[in-house]
């Protein structure tokens, strides 16, 4: 059945429906318009950069134009004179042929594989992660093995010091031991010298040395602990770093090697003022290079340097002290020798002073035998055998000479002149043989206490020597020092492998 349509004279102006169904239909031809351009617009903004949304109050194609414009190659100037097109910088797709370059679009809704994009995510990120922690632990372990070897040049440079504490101690030992025998010469030996003078100044010094050697152990005492703390949280970080590697078997020095790194706390190579390698990531605390991490590096290469000016300092004390040591000891026994040397002259002059003082006292005491005989004769005869020898003064003849008067004999009076000049003479000369034999006596004692004091010099020097072996030790030392008669001569020494 045809349709029939309205005739050509019809007036265009008379509507025949309802106004309200005709705004009815065109609200709703309008409403599916906005919904068709708004769902466009939001399906192209799915896929636009998040700084490159369309500006719904700005026309279609002026938005459009202001959004190309940028991708647009550039001109730019060649010397020679010419133009040369270039592509914007950044990501994209090049379109050569359009001469534009649109930036790298993303999507805002999840993509169909969206999950495994996550799952790869993850992995990248836990993997990054672990590589991080394993390069950590990496430097923790190389700062651990540096710490420990520091340790064990510390402990060695201790046991060296403290040997030399023990022959500083010794020293004093033997310095008391030399003071105390000394004591033993006679009272006319112990006028003081210049071997006391040094012995005193060798225990001074000696005293000096063994405070500078306890204060340096004590420092190398304080500082191995130090080192001790740091190397146990070395070990606790890295092993709590070391707990998410467990997916990754790549030895920990090979880390290092690829990282540009080697050495990351090493004080030993000159560092070079550019480092090509990777950088040191900034603390994190949720990160694989945690702040106690940091914190733990540092402080390993703050005792590291503190620890190698200690060893030097050491070594250099040690050095100077077993130098300073042998020089006094050496100065000492050569003072000693010294005394001993004048002791021995001193000693020899009297040995010749008493041969000539043995024969004048013999010829004195002969001279007076003589003069005590003579005295005897002149008083009279003192045996029978002198009886022949010597008149009286009343003999014959002089009695018949006298019986005249004034007829008195000299002989009386000169024998009595003689007899008391003979007296004064034997006075005199026993004097001088009481000062003689008084002398001898005092010079024989006085070269007995020179011998005695020589033999003293000489076992203090002889012991000082013995005890100064670097086979005698300070406990042997003591031991020899408490069995030693002073009388006697110093115990032979039995040798380090025979005390051991």
């Amino acid at each position: 059945m045809p349709v029939l349509t309205a005739p050509a004279e019809h007036n265009q102006n008379v509507r025949v429906g309802a106004p309200a169904w005709r705004e009815a239909a065109q609200h709703q031809t309008l409403k599916a318009h906005q919904l068709t351009n708004r769902c466009g617009r939001e399906v192209v903004t799915m896929w636009q950069p998040k700084d490159r949304v369309w500006d719904p109050h700005v026309a279609h194609h002026l938005c459009r134009a202001a959004h190309i414009l940028p991708w647009r190659f550039h001109v730019e100037m060649v010397k020679q004179g010419g133009t040369l097109e270039k592509p914007p910088p950044g990501e994209g797709v090049t379109l050569w042929k359009s001469k534009m370059k649109p930036p790298a679009w993303q999507a805002r809704l999840p993509l169909p594989l969206n999950r495994d994009a996550h799952a790869l995510q993850t992995s990248a990120l836990v993997q990054a992660h672990a590589r991080g922690a394993r390069l950590t632990a990496a430097r923790l372990g190389h700062a651990q093995q540096q710490i420990n070897r520091q340790l064990r040049l510390l402990q060695r440079q201790r046991e060296i010091a403290d040997h030399r504490l023990s022959e500083v101690r010794k020293g004093l030992l033997i310095n008391q031991q030399s003071v105390k025998l000394r004591d033993y010469r006679p009272k006319s030996e112990k006028v003081p010298d210049k071997a006391d003078s040094m012995l005193t100044w060798e225990r001074e010094e000696l005293k000096n040395m063994k405070r500078k050697m306890e204060k340096d152990m004590e420092k190398s005492e304080a500082m191995l602990k130090t080192l001790a703390s740091c190397w146990d949280t070395l070990d606790f970080c890295c092993k709590e770093r070391l707990q998410a590697v467990d997916l990754l078997n790549k030895p920990l020095d090979k880390l290092l090697e690829q990282a540009g790194r080697h050495s990351w706390v090493n004080l030993s190579r000159v560092q070079t003022p550019s480092t090509q390698g990777q950088k040191t990531p900034p603390p994190d605390p949720v990160g694989s290079y945690t702040p106690e991490c940091a914190t733990a590096l540092y402080e390993a290469k703050r005792l590291l340097m503190e620890s190698k000016d200690i060893l030097q300092e050491m070594a250099k004390n040690e050095e100077d002290i077993r130098e300073q040591q042998q020089q006094i000891s050496d100065r000492v026994c050569a003072s000693l020798a010294q005394k001993m040397q004048e002791t021995s002259e001193l000693k020899e002059r009297m040995t010749m002073t008493l041969g000539l003082m043995r024969g004048i006292v013999h010829r004195c005491i002969k001279f007076n035998q003589e003069m005590s005989l003579a005295h005897g004769l002149i008083k009279g005869p003192l045996s029978k055998n002198h009886l022949e020898a010597r008149e009286k003064l009343d003999r014959p003849m002089v009695r018949v000479y006298q019986r005249h008067v004034g007829t008195q004999l000299p002989e009386a009076m000169r024998l009595a002149q003689g007899t008391g000049k003979l007296q004064r003479h034997i006075s005199h000369f026993e004097k001088n043989l009481e000062d003689l034999l008084a002398t001898h006596k005092n010079l024989t004692c006085s070269h007995k206490d020179k011998k005695t004091g020589h033999d003293v010099d000489y076992e203090v020097i002889r012991l000082r020597l013995r005890q100064q072996h670097p086979h005698v030790y300070y406990q042997q030392a003591q031991v020899l020092v408490n069995e030693w008669n002073p009388r006697m001569p110093p115990p032979r020494v039995e040798s380090s492998k025979a005390a051991e």
